[in-house]
């Protein structure tokens, strides 16, 4: 049975001070309830705060991006063993901000899925289309592309994914692609990830994702969920997320 998650995701936002508030207003009042769960994930010098804070409550945490090496001579880089030190649940791989701004290519994500696996954690694959893309009408060959790295990187392994649609021009933009256009895509990817043997990896939709629109989206059929960006960072708005 696939579950409901809704992950945040901090982006380069925080502080020592604005993270125990964010972190204790979200243990103080969120009611876990079967099937449904949440994360947050932080930038890499808080993950020790966020376990610190999270550790033996309902609420997972992890990392916004990983390496693909397992070790060495990658000065600034975070391996996958690392995060799994700091108790994180998850790891986010291949972020449209990623692939834009760090040229994170679709073989890049794949070996960062794989290594992120390899640590026993949960990888958070995003895919998604530039508008560019989805006026050409290119959409499902793109987010398919994106998607079919990862599965011939992961083999086996597919069902322990989470994949995010994240149609990278509704992402911080205030545009949200309709009910109708996210379930399409969500449609397109359950099927893939269905002839991979992986018919229960939870899909979750990101994009300007708030409290208001969050419960339509939730509700389609293939949308599992969410990931969360700016939204994440209030407590409130946050949790009314989660609660949709």
């Amino acid at each position: 049975m696939r579950g409901k998650l809704v992950v945040g995701n901090w982006k380069m936002n925080g502080g020592l001070r604005a993270n125990a508030a964010l972190l204790g207003a979200l243990t103080a009042d969120w009611r876990p309830a079967p099937g449904r769960s949440i994360a947050v994930c932080v930038p890499f010098p808080y993950l020790g705060q966020a376990q610190a804070a999270l550790m033996g409550t309902s609420i997972a945490w992890g990392a916004q991006n990983v390496s693909e090496h397992r070790s060495g001579a990658y000065t600034g880089e975070v391996a996958a063993s690392m995060l799994a030190d700091f108790g994180c649940g998850y790891a986010i791989v291949g972020h449209s901000e990623r692939r834009q701004l760090y040229a994170d290519t679709d073989a890049v994500v794949a070996a960062k899925a794989v290594a992120v696996l390899a640590a026993g954690i949960t990888p958070i694959v995003c895919v998604g289309e530039t508008l560019a893309e989805r006026e050409a009408g290119t959409t499902e060959a793109v987010v398919l592309s994106q998607l079919g790295a990862v599965l011939a990187a992961v083999g086996e392994a597919a069902g322990r994914v989470v994949v995010a649609y994240e149609p990278v021009w509704a992402i911080g933009t205030g545009r949200t692609a309709t009910t109708e256009q996210a379930q399409a895509v969500h449609a397109t990817l359950r099927a893939r990830l269905r002839a991979a043997g992986a018919a229960d990896t939870p899909l979750l939709y990101g994009g300007s994702v708030k409290a208001d629109n969050a419960g339509a989206l939730f509700a389609m059929m293939d949308i599992d969920g969410g990931l969360i960006g700016g939204a994440s960072l209030k407590a409130e708005e946050f949790l009314a997320i989660a609660r949709a």
